[in-house]
């Protein structure tokens, strides 16, 4: 099969972003990086670019089937998907059902606490700033999205929400918290980037075992083993190799 691999657009913590012969059409490549505190702690851990790929795209997929209008298309790889070029809105929407990491830290609120209803909050994408909480006002004043936007995405999230707490219930996970990134597309918001344990926290239901980055955030150990642990739960089908 060629190899749908273009210029490198954007390199993230974890992932490379590269053209394909189409304009519209980008390649997400998971790299087996890793990294916590902004960039300040990495490792590199085999398997985990490929474990973190297969997840997202059984949870795209699971969202689309939803209802939850996606960039994703489909795998083109191990450790690569393509999926549709967004123009991105530079906001991440953060739902937490549970309390934990910094809202915590923020309101001195103890870890562990339901939260019902979810609540959902902003955060600027800006590593150098520590990506900063921010209101809907900040958002509106800066243009980084419009009302109508915002709203939309507040909507997504939650029906994200709706969808994947019971997924994960399901396999015996809560799903305490997680980040969204949307984009734009031909006047439309789409769910981007990704949905993997990098990027949200996911706890055994019965034990409370962290089985999300937080095993790297806190030393703990068998990062990779516990996604795989996630992806076996839920019905991920993944390959072998690295």
């Amino acid at each position: 099969m060629t190899d749908p691999r273009g210029t490198e657009l954007y390199r993230g913590k974890a992932k490379t972003v590269y053209t394909t012969d189409a304009a519209d059409v980008l390649l997400m490549h998971y790299r087996n990086d890793t990294s916590a505190f902004d960039g300040e702690k990495k490792a590199a851990l085999v398997r985990k670019g490929l474990v973190n790929n297969h997840i997202n795209a059984f949870v795209m997929s699971r969202l689309q089937q939803a209802g939850v209008p996606t960039h994703f298309l489909r795998l083109a790889g191990p450790q690569d998907s393509l999926v549709r070029r967004l123009d991105m809105v530079p906001v991440e929407c953060v739902v937490r059902n549970v309390t934990a990491g910094s809202v915590c830290r923020r309101l001195g609120v103890a870890e562990g606490l339901p939260l019902d209803p979810a609540l959902f909050e902003f955060f600027l994408k800006n590593d150098a700033l520590h990506d900063p909480m921010v209101n809907d006002d900040h958002v509106l004043a800066f243009g980084w999205a419009t009302a109508a936007e915002m709203a939309r995405m507040r909507e997504l999230s939650f029906k994200v929400n709706g969808v994947l707490k019971g997924l994960f219930a399901a396999a015996g996970i809560t799903l305490v918290d997680y980040k969204l990134e949307f984009g734009r597309l031909d006047g439309e918001l789409l769910l981007g980037d990704e949905f993997t344990p990098d990027g949200c926290r996911l706890w055994d239901a019965s034990s409370g075992e962290r089985l999300d980055k937080d095993r790297f955030r806190r030393d703990l150990g068998g990062v990779v083993e516990a996604y795989e642990e996630v992806a076996r739960r839920i019905g991920v089908d993944l390959p072998a190799g690295e």
